[in-house]
């Protein structure tokens, strides 16, 4: 499991959306990004889809993901 406590651009709020993690500023679970896209979903698609978060914020979400787990890979 990732520890969302040290990427930018998620929260996790008690009592907002049952305290998953989301993206800053929205109601959208970052859960949502990982199975939109292992759905077959692009980026394009789910920020359509859920036009409160923004481009910069995926892509700090998946370069934080990207990173974390070449470490706990390595």
């Amino acid at each position: 499991m990732l520890d969302w406590t040290q990427c930018s651009a998620v929260e996790r709020v008690p009592g907002k959306v049952s305290g998953a993690w989301v993206f800053k500023g929205t109601r959208v679970p970052v859960a949502a990004l990982f199975e939109n896209l292992e759905g077959g979903a692009t980026v394009g698609q789910f920020l359509e889809w859920f036009p409160g978060v923004s481009r910069e914020q995926v892509q700090t979400v998946l370069k934080f993901a990207e990173s974390t787990l070449a470490v706990a890979a390595a």
